[in-house]
């Protein structure tokens, strides 16, 4: 039978531990929901700019544009691995790299030759523990990640489609469906010729629209396709915040009702130690009178 004592300390060890995980859980709710509200706010302005490039793209005004090329051989590839700098969120990241190193893996049996970026500090020092090397690594993005942020590596990595340096680029993050339901997935973001449609992005299909160009239609795919391209990655990196809060709560929920579970365990334990040890001093001492007697 354990010690009251050390039953006690480990009681209150836990009891500490819980406080820790059950306001770790109020933080991630707090923000989770207003993490969601920006998801869902773009989710509008993302279908929408999506739709619109996919029926000027169906045109055949835009057959020649750069961005929608399809490139069916490619030899070169970036892949942009979006985790979370903390952890205590579960199988967040783990899910996420497992998709990945498929997605690494399937390069190099390709003969793709991969760009490796990094965004979140689970991903470096997972990476960093593979002995992979990464062209570039991000730790800015938290949960409430900035446009202006994005614009800046989403620039980048049109130059580098643009120029002919990479042939695709992906995106490995949790992609956002309800918040019951997050799946971890790698998205091809460039070439724009996979842009969802709107009945994918949960609205039902529209038929084709005929459009009249000003000034012309080549002038406005120049602007519409890159910030549809940008709106797609902010919308990675947003999922990507929301999922990561979710993950978080569940399991700082699960962690309070295991300790909760623990404590009660500890207390029986402790009560049964306590019992027992009352019962051989009232033992003690009738043995003691009867020896006196």
């Amino acid at each position: 039978m354990a010690k009251t004592r050390e039953l006690v300390g480990r009681r209150k060890a836990i009891r500490n531990i819980r406080k820790i995980t059950r306001t770790m859980e109020l933080i991630a709710t707090a923000r989770f929901k207003k993490a969601l509200d920006r998801a869902q706010e773009a989710q509008a302005y993302t279908a929408k700019i999506a739709e619109l490039a996919r029926d000027l793209a169906a045109s055949g005004a835009s057959s020649s544009h750069p961005l929608l090329e399809d490139r069916p051989k490619p030899k070169k590839s970036l892949l942009l691995v979006v985790c979370s700098n903390r952890g205590l969120c579960g199988g967040y990241n783990a899910s996420i790299l497992r998709e990945a190193n498929g997605s690494l893996r399937k390069n190099r049996e390709g003969g793709v030759e991969t760009r490796l970026e990094l965004s979140g500090k689970r991903a470096i020092a997972y990476f960093r523990f593979q002995r992979v090397a990464a062209d570039e690594s991000y730790t800015q993005f938290e949960d409430k990640p900035r446009f202006d942020q994005v614009e800046e590596i989403a620039d980048k990595y049109l130059k580098l489609f643009l120029s002919g340096e990479v042939d695709r680029v992906e995106v490995a993050s949790m992609k956002f469906i309800s918040p019951a339901r997050q799946t971890a997935s790698v998205q091809t973001l460039l070439p724009l010729g996979g842009i969802p449609r709107k009945d994918e992005a949960g609205a039902p299909g529209a038929k084709q629209v005929e459009y009249e160009f000003a000034p012309s239609a080549q002038a406005i795919l120049d602007d519409l396709l890159p910030a549809s391209f940008k709106q797609r990655l902010f919308k990675c990196f947003l999922d990507a915040a929301v999922s990561e809060q979710i993950a978080r709560r569940v399991t700082m929920k699960a962690a309070t009702e295991n300790a909760d579970g623990m404590i009660k365990s500890i207390s029986r334990q402790y009560n049964r130690a306590r019992q027992a040890q009352i019962t051989k001093e009232i033992a003690e001492v009738i043995g003691g009178a009867a020896a006196l007697e």
